[in-house]
Formats: structure tokens, sequence, C-alpha cells
């Protein structure tokens, strides 16, 4: 029986992954395909207790969202909104807890894509996971770091609405046209595009001239 692809959607707080999921999914459902979503179990944990986990929580939340991947052999897509390397990545910047590492990464090599949400978009707090932009910043910057690190290949998706669907489907669908580039939506064109840093100093020069119009 032929594997689906599986494609891991990973990025810090409030960068769009979940509709960029569902996004996906309406794409290829639209197109007759069988599309299997793994949900966020971090979302539906904190909203189950009414708080984030605690250090030790970390692990069983991690095996749950690699749990979520073991049973899509007849499917034609399986999107992982988000994986178990992202709660390795806050296991390590806000415990300086490494220990998720082994398994995370192990983890994340069944996925045949891995797209990284950017941080163009806003940041908005929700009451319970939000933890800050600058947090945001440092979790997208460890991400990058330890990918680039073992060797993961990974994308970084921009834009807003269509133009963010697109972004991704020139990966998964290279060469299609399915979905047109929206209008005013950017590309990033840096030739170190997996460079976080001179990213966020980019798009904070775009701020600051959107602010000044």
């Amino acid at each position: 029986m032929a594997q689906p692809l599986k494609i891991a959607v990973l990025g810090a707080e409030c960068t769009g992954k979940s509709s960029l999921v569902a996004a996906l999914q309406a794409h290829w459902q639209a197109r007759g395909a069988k599309v299997l979503v793994a949900p966020e179990v971090l979302r539906q944990w904190c909203d189950q207790h009414k708080r984030t986990p605690l250090a030790h929580e970390q692990v069983a939340i991690a095996q749950a969202q690699a749990d979520l991947t073991e049973h899509a052999a007849d499917a034609d897509y399986l999107i992982a909104d988000t994986s178990p390397l992202m709660t390795a990545i806050y296991s390590d910047v806000l415990f300086q807890d490494p220990s998720l590492y082994p398994f995370a990464l192990k983890h994340q090599r069944i996925y045949q894509h891995t797209l990284i949400a950017g941080l163009d978009l806003p940041w908005q707090a929700d009451g319970i996971l939000r933890d800050g932009p600058d947090m945001r910043r440092r979790v997208d910057a460890r991400l990058r770091d330890v990918l680039q690190h073992q060797g993961l290949a990974f994308s970084i998706v921009y834009g807003t609405g269509p133009g963010r669907l697109a972004s991704a489907l020139a990966v998964l669908e290279p060469g299609a046209s399915t979905v047109p580039q929206a209008r005013g939506s950017w590309r990033w064109l840096c030739d170190k595009c997996s460079d976080s840093a001179c990213e966020h100093r980019l798009f904070s020069d775009l701020q600051a001239a959107k602010t000044q119009r």
C-alpha cells in the first residue's frame, strides 16, 4: 500500500500554522485526495487543563503528537500541525531540557517536507499559549538552528491568505500553478533565506516603513 506524502508544518506561536494546515487540506480535498491531519496536541492539552504544561509533562505531549501519525497508510497526504520537535524546542528554550531531541529528531525524519511558518504575521495574544514576540523570535531561531545542525531540510512559508498557501504549494507542488499568488504578498528573496536574524531585521524595517506611511 502506498504511503502518504507526509508534511510537518512547524513554527513558533502565532505564525498561522493551523490556518495553513487547513488551507492545504482544503486544497487537496477539493481535488479528490484523501488528507489526514494530525492536530496540535499541545493546543488540545492547554484547552483541557487551562494552562501550559510543566517540564515533566512535555514527554507525554511529544509522544502523543508522534502517535497521531501512526495510522495514515491509506491517505494521500498526512499533514502534521506541528511535530514532537516543537515540544523539544520549547523544552530546551523554556526549561533548559534538551532530553527530548533524540526522540523528536528521529520522528522528524519521517516527513518528506518540513515547512516553517515565517514571522511575517503580526503577533497576537490569546491568553494561554502566547509568550510574546521576543519568545517567538527565540523559538523560531532555535528551530532553524536545530534543523540546520541536523541536516534536515526545511522551507520557509510567507504571505497572507492565498499568498501563504501559494508559498507552501510552490514547495509541495513545484511547477504547478494551481493557486495564484495573491497581489501584494511578499516573497523572501535573500540568498540567506534560512538566516533568521537577517529576516527579523528585514521584517522590522518593513513594519517601520508601514508605520511611517
